[in-house]
């Protein structure tokens, strides 16, 4: 599903010297994977994030991912790339304010070609979901654990290949978090491959492998425990 070789990516800080963020990272996912990326703030795993979804063309190294070499390709083939085989879980949720539940979730019909029965895939994921009863609500009248359910129903829309979520349940308190990690390991179950950047623990533990982004490049830790001391 994922193969990334030799990624370098830098940036130049304030006083104009040269930060290496990913520096020869390499990194390979099978179809059907859950791979959770931890490490502190600043290090790196966004930027992983978005060159894996080809948002970010500024790199070196070689990303090919569901079959498709992202390296090299111009913005609207990224754009088709991204419409047709990846979905994006964010921290902040990215929802429409002034768009009801179902209208976000229809969000990526107008980004590509849109089923006919578009409207009725969008209730179903939010029913999918536990939201199909407030469908109709904006996001200001929804909870936090709700917006993330809208956003991930919304990135299940064009029916992805991969899940990637930066910082899923960054925002959401201890019980919150836990349905979205629930709800996130039932996705897997389902066949669908996952991969979350985080630095919370109740996050990695849900996810079958764990790298640590550590000086730039990726090392495998131990599953860490689940409760009741399973690993």
């Amino acid at each position: 599903m994922i193969r990334a070789r030799d990624i370098v990516k830098r940036y130049q800080d304030g006083e104009g010297s040269e930060v290496r963020v990913l520096d020869g990272l390499s990194l390979e996912m099978e179809q059907g994977d859950f791979v959770a990326v931890v490490g502190p703030s600043g290090s790196g795993k966004s930027t992983l994030l978005h060159l894996l979804g080809g948002l970010d063309v500024d790199y070196q190294g070689q990303v090919e991912v569901a079959g498709v070499k992202l390296t090299g390709l111009k913005e609207p083939a990224l754009a088709r790339f991204r419409n047709q085989h990846v979905g994006f879980v964010f921290q902040s949720f990215h929802l429409i304010p002034n768009l009801s539940a179902v209208e976000n979730v229809l969000m990526p019909s107008h980004f590509g070609a849109a089923p006919v029965d578009a409207r009725k895939r969008a209730e179903a994921l939010l029913d999918r979901v536990g939201l199909l009863a407030k469908k109709d609500r904006t996001p200001v009248r929804l909870s936090g654990g709700e917006r993330q359910r809208v956003a991930i129903a919304r990135a299940l829309f064009t029916g992805p290949k991969l899940l990637l979520c930066d910082e899923p349940t960054g925002n959401l308190d201890a019980a919150t978090g836990a349905g979205v990690i629930s709800l996130f390991q039932e996705l897997h179950r389902e066949g669908l491959t996952l991969l979350a950047v985080t630095h919370e623990d109740r996050m990695s533990s849900a996810a079958r492998r764990v790298l640590r982004l550590k000086e730039g490049r990726l090392v495998e830790e131990p599953r860490p425990l689940l409760a009741g001391g399973q690993s």
